[in-house]
């Protein structure tokens, strides 16, 4: 009885898009409820395995996600160009134009190309950028490729969580889609120090490497999503949108209630960036200069720091959901917070060792907790264009407060760490908190 009041409310549906996502919004489900009088009917989440396509889709999505992770963490340039680390600093902040860039294009290109689009000029991107890389070519074409590389990050990085966030069981597919960006993240360095201390290869041959990567991630993205072209995605959103391919990004930034929604978690994304990139950056020099680890034991905190990540994206995503995103965040924010206290104020260098590591599984969530939180209280016409934008702006903490706590250690020493780390955590909580709730009629069961 109730899919047949499913089938009534969508009298246009094809066969095809019987496969997708059934939701109605807010303001739509005590309208569905008196109907039907059960609005889980209206809530038939897409699978990851259902239909079998998916199956297929969700490997080459985190296939991409391995790409970012290895592309963000592996350069290696300072001594092959022979600058200053203010200079070789001009490529950490490229990819923050491309990421820019694809947050304002994100929906057009959804709306006149669909995820087919993004499925090809996400790795086709990646793909220019690691080709040009081989070349080793003058440093200042070198700051252009990663903007290509940073575009084709921003492009996946907006339509990956948001397709995998509109799925059932959405925290646990999320926390395995970043932590399996966390292993990208730890095998590159590994990969590209073999090749450079090991083999003594120079330093741009590790691009051959990434160029496979982007060659399988070309294939097998393009291949999986071919047939979700933009007509896909003006068909699935055309109760929303229209023929308007202008008014995403506009609408999640400007409109109530859209972008209270939007500002917090880009708030929110920016803050827990500058956390993640400012502690595991800072934690090495804070271990030898503080602490006083030697150079290898100091080091591995760091390797600790990010396994620490890794594991929690994937654990505590399974977790998540059963307390309640709001809730879960929350808590973990306090336990990172808690775990800072003690890295700061407990001078063991043990102590201090695994305190970086557990605080690292609870920031762990924290960006798939926003996504879901985007994906929940947010129409699904400005999934793309939200995720979008609070990712490039997320970005920005990346570049912006490592070097804040830079600064401060050069006037103040590096002991200023922890305390900025945890301010920055409770600036974090508040604007988490200032979320609306999620009702129980938008969550993923």
């Amino acid at each position: 009885m109730a899919s047949t009041c499913v089938v009534q409310e969508q009298p246009q549906q094809t066969a095809h898009e019987t496969n997708i996502t059934l939701e109605v919004l807010p303001r739509e489900v005590s309208a569905a409820e008196s109907l039907c009088g059960d609005s889980d009917s209206f809530r038939a989440l897409e699978k990851w395995n259902q239909p079998r396509i998916n199956i297929y889709r969700s490997f080459s999505t985190f296939w991409s996600f391995l790409v970012m992770g290895a592309n963000d963490a592996a350069y290696g340039l300072e001594t092959y160009y022979n600058l200053s680390y203010t200079i070789v600093s001009l490529v950490f902040l490229s990819p923050l134009v491309g990421y820019t860039l694809a947050a304002f294009l994100n929906h057009r290109i959804h709306s006149s190309l669909g995820q087919r689009g993004v499925a090809l000029i996400g790795p086709g991107c990646h793909l220019i950028a690691y080709i040009v890389n081989c070349t080793h070519p003058p440093y200042p074409v070198l700051v252009v490729s990663f903007i290509f590389a940073g575009f084709g990050n921003g492009l996946e990085d907006a339509a990956w969580n948001a397709w995998i966030g509109n799925m059932a069981n959405a925290n646990e597919l999320l926390g395995l889609l970043h932590g399996v960006y966390g292993v990208g993240a730890v095998l590159s360095p590994l990969i590209a120090t073999s090749m450079i201390a090991r083999a003594h290869l120079p330093w741009h041959f590790f691009y051959y490497v990434m160029v496979g990567f982007a060659v399988v991630e070309l294939a097998t993205c393009g291949a999986c999503f071919w047939e979700s072209t933009g007509a896909v995605f003006r068909a699935a959103n055309s109760h929303a949108i229209g023929d308007n391919k202008k008014g995403g990004l506009k609408s999640a930034l400007f409109k109530r209630p859209s972008a209270r929604v939007t500002w917090l978690c880009a708030l929110f994304l920016l803050g827990y960036v500058g956390v993640e990139v400012a502690l595991g950056g800072w934690i090495v020099t804070y271990m030898i200069r503080v602490r006083h680890g030697a150079p290898f034991a100091s080091g591995m905190t760091a390797t600790g720091f990010w396994l620490g990540i890794t594991v929690g994206r994937v654990v505590l995503g399974f977790l998540t959901p059963r307390v309640g995103e709001k809730m879960a965040i929350a808590v973990y924010i306090v336990l990172s917070m808690a775990f800072g206290l003690v890295l700061w104020l407990v001078p063991h260098f043990y102590a201090s060792a695994v305190a970086v590591s557990l605080q690292g599984f609870f920031l762990g969530p924290l960006f798939p907790g926003a996504v879901v939180m985007i994906t929940k209280l947010l129409p699904r016409h400005l999934h793309v264009s939200s995720i979008g934008f609070t990712a490039a702006f997320g970005g920005s903490g990346a570049a912006i407060l490592p070097f804040a706590v830079g600064a401060l250690a050069q006037a103040k020493g590096v002991e200023v760490l922890q305390p900025f780390i945890i301010a920055l955590s409770g600036a974090i909580f508040l604007a988490w908190l200032g979320l609306p709730r999620v009702s129980k009629a938008r969550r993923n069961e």
